[in-house]
């Protein structure tokens, strides 16, 4: 399908392209400041539509960071791509996912962020939040971009089917309905309190990976989905518990 490009809040580009299979959205965000910085790179396949569409807002050599939440084909499995179209630019990422993996796959050396470092853009300013394993991935972290208020939740919020580009309505149902069909989160006890302090960043607009953004009750949305999957491990924390015949 057409990438396409909507401005969700103050110089924060949505760059969506739907993808069937597997039936999702695949979201890139581009934030307009002194030093533009694109948040997801998108698979090897989408660069050619991606690019187009970030070098119709603004011209591939003016972009100076790239990142993304935590290694994924989708997340940054074009990085060296772009690396390449953007000669001034550099790939940002946490301390543990450059170590990891980032050091040795970019093309150039990258930016360690440490947990909670404000990298200022020049008009905006983003934190690094460190969320590992949530909703999956060692390496996981998030981006709060503070002038705007918006919160880049990676796959938090994972929508299945073509969505609208912003919606005020709730995305905790299509949420579960999506973790019921891939099962991608990881249910552990941090899981729900982690998502519960993303929260307290009372945040104005959600970026999804995978949906629509979300410019709603952004604090509601999160403890809501943190409520169920703590429900969703208090359950499975029963059945585990329940005695079991032999043999079963």
């Amino acid at each position: 399908m057409p990438t396409e490009t909507t401005e969700i809040a103050d110089g924060v580009h949505r760059i969506s392209t739907y993808v069937e299979p597997p039936g999702l959205v695949f979201n890139q965000f581009l934030l307009i400041a002194d030093e533009p910085l694109l948040f997801h790179t998108g698979m090897r396949g989408l660069f050619p539509e991606v690019s187009a569409a970030v070098q119709r807002i603004v011209p591939l050599s003016r972009l100076r960071w790239i990142t993304f939440g935590h290694l994924e084909a989708d997340e940054c499995g074009s990085m060296n791509e772009w690396l390449q179209a953007a000669p001034s630019s550099q790939i940002a990422h946490g301390v543990l996912g450059c170590r990891l993996s980032i050091n040795d796959m970019a093309n150039r050396p990258p930016r360690q962020l440490a947990d909670g470092e404000v990298v200022d853009l020049g008009g905006k300013r983003v934190r690094r939040i460190e969320t590992p394993h949530v909703p999956h991935g060692w390496d996981a972290g998030l981006l709060f971009e503070e002038t705007t208020g918006t919160l880049f939740c990676g796959d938090l919020f994972t929508a299945l089917g073509r969505t609208t580009s912003l919606t005020e309505t709730d995305i905790v149902g299509a949420a579960l309905n999506a973790e019921d069909t891939f099962g991608a989160t990881c249910l552990t006890p941090s899981t729900a309190p982690t998502i519960r302090s993303l929260a307290n960043l009372r945040p104005s607009t959600l970026g999804l990976m995978h949906g629509p953004a979300h410019a709603g009750d952004c604090e509601r949305a999160l403890n809501d989905l943190a409520d169920a999957f703590d429900e969703r491990l208090r359950t499975a924390g029963v059945r585990m518990a329940e005695p079991r015949l032999p043999g079963e």
